[in-house]
């Protein structure tokens, strides 16, 4: 299967055939139906291959050295996904925070965010966590519901527990609205 490549973009072979064509640079643009900086660009390299992207050396601007080295390993024993390892690593790492992190936030130029967008983005993140603790509490007092209706189940609600991919809570509403009801016609 090959690549996928967009409207404009350069293959090597056509890269090669800029390289070693004679032809002025408007002509090959409009051969290859591509911009004529483009061609310039191709025209002076040696190589067809891309030049690498991104930073010379990478590196986290959130965490030091040490603390990238606990987090590489961790997630190499783990074998998690890089959420995962966040999400578990937070209490040990308190700057991992989103708020800690969204502070050392930059641009890919390597810039701070604009205000406008940097205020934006707390103020999302500040109703994602009134979000998060709604759901908290609200989990916890469905947990206290449930631990007080597991003790009143009937029978049958009971050996349901013991399947696997069947929650107290679909148990609850099945008890609630099958099991307990009457389908007496009198």
């Amino acid at each position: 299967m090959g690549q996928v490549l967009h409207r404009r973009a350069t293959t090597e072979a056509v890269r090669r055939a800029i390289q070693h064509s004679q032809e002025s640079l408007r002509a090959l643009a409009k051969r290859y139906g591509i911009d004529q900086k483009t061609v310039r660009k191709w025209g002076n390299r040696t190589s067809t291959a891309d030049l690498p992207t991104g930073p010379k050396k990478p590196r986290s601007t959130v965490l030091s050295l040490e603390e990238e080295a606990v987090i590489v390993a961790f997630r190499k024993h783990t074998l998690l996904a890089l959420d995962d390892c966040l999400y578990a690593l937070q209490p040990s790492i308190p700057h991992l925070t989103a708020r800690e992190r969204l502070k050392a936030l930059r641009t890919g130029d390597g810039l701070d965010l604009p205000r406008q967008i940097k205020a934006q983005l707390l103020r999302e993140l500040g109703c994602l966590e009134l979000l998060i603790e709604q759901i908290k509490t609200v989990e916890a007092e469905r947990d206290a519901g449930l631990a007080q209706d597991k003790a009143a189940l009937t029978e049958p609600a009971t050996m349901l527990l013991g399947i696997k991919g069947i929650g107290p809570e679909f148990i609850n509403v099945i008890s609630s609205e099958c099991l307990s009801r009457h389908f007496d016609s009198g």
